[in-house]
C-alpha cells in the first residue's frame, strides 16, 4: 500500500495542485491521510476543501485553525497582551480580520458542518502489524509546540507518552522533519503551504507498507508563489501582507 500524508494546506490551490500533480507522477496513492489546517490563511480555502473532500481513500483530521473556523475561536496575541504591549494591536486585527474572512466563506458555501465534524486523530495498523496515529499538532492536542526543530528529548517523550503508536504523524510546525522517542517514530510532512525558509516549495510525504515494514519518503514540489501573491492581491486578503512575506521569504534551497 501507498498513502500521501499532507499537511498545511491553508488555503493554498496552487500549491495543493502541484503536490496531486506530484503524487500522480510518482505513480499514485491508495489512500490520503491529511493532518489538518485546510483552508485558513490562504486565498482559496473553498477550492481547498472541495479538492481534499473528493480524495479517494482521505482520512482527514482537523488542525486548530480549522477549529477556529469551526468556533470562533482566535489564536494571539490575546486582548489582555495587546493592553500590556499596545504594538501587538494591528497583529490581534489582522488575525481576526482574516480568520473572519475565511469564516464568512465556508459558512456560506456550506463547509461549517464538514469541519466541524473532522476528528482529532486518525487510528490505523500497517500490513506489518505497526500502529499509526495521525494528528495535527500532538496526541489528545490540536495546537501544542508539537514536532518541530530544536525540540529536546524530553518535550518529545512528553508529546509521546501513552500515544499507543508505533509511528506518529503530525505536521502543524510546517518543518519537514522525523525523530525517534521511547520506540516511536515521530513523522512531520511539513507544509503544503506557508513553508519556512530556506526551502519555501510545497512539503508531502509518501509512505510505503506492507508486509515486511514500511518506508517513508520526502517530497519537495515547486509551484507557482507568484501566482498565488497576485491571487491574493486581487481578492484584496486581510492578511495578503503576511502571506506574500511567506511566499518570498527566501531563495530556494534543497532540503
Amino acid at each position: 500500500m501507498r498513502v500521501a500524508v499532507l499537511s498545511d494546506i491553508h488555503g493554498n490551490s496552487i500549491a495543493l495542485d502541484a503536490v496531486l500533480r506530484d503524487v500522480a507522477a510518482q505513480g499514485g496513492v491508495d489512500g490520503w491521510w491529511l493532518l489538518g489546517d485546510l483552508a485558513a490563511i490562504g486565498f482559496d480555502p473553498l477550492g481547498v476543501l472541495g479538492r481534499v473532500a473528493a480524495l479517494p481513500g482521505a482520512a482527514i483530521v482537523r488542525g486548530n485553525t480549522d477549529r477556529y473556523l469551526v468556533t470562533g475561536e482566535r489564536p494571539g496575541p490575546t486582548a489582555e497582551e495587546c493592553q500590556a504591549d499596545p504594538a501587538l494591536w494591528p497583529a490581534r486585527v489582522e488575525v481576526a480580520s482574516t480568520f473572519a474572512w475565511t469564516q464568512g466563506i465556508v459558512t456560506v458555501a456550506g463547509w461549517v458542518e464538514w469541519l466541524a465534524a473532522l476528528p482529532l486523530e486518525y487510528r490505523t495498523t500497517l500490513p506489518d502489524g505497526t500502529r499509526v496515529l495521525c494528528v495535527h499538532a500532538a496526541p489528545g492536542c490540536d495546537e501544542a509546540p508539537g514536532l518541530r526543530p530544536g525540540a529536546d528529548t524530553e518535550e518529545l517523550r512528553a508529546l509521546v507518552a501513552g500515544c499507543e503508536a508505533d509511528l506518529l504523524l503530525a505536521g502543524h510546525t510546517h518543518w519537514p522533519l522525523e525523530r525517534t522517542v521511547d520506540g516511536v517514530r515521530l513523522v512531520n510532512p511539513g507544509a503544503v503551504s506557508n513553508a519556512f525558509p530556506p526551502d519555501l516549495r510545497a512539503s508531502y510525504a509518501l509512505l510505503d507498507a506492507d508486509d515486511s515494514g514500511y518506508r517513508v519518503q520526502y517530497r519537495r514540489v515547486e509551484y507557482d508563489r507568484e501566482a498565488v501573491v497576485s491571487a491574493l492581491e486581487e481578492i484584496r486578503h486581510p492578511a495578503a501582507q503576511f502571506i506574500i512575506e511567506l511566499m518570498r521569504n527566501s531563495d530556494l534551497t534543497n532540503p
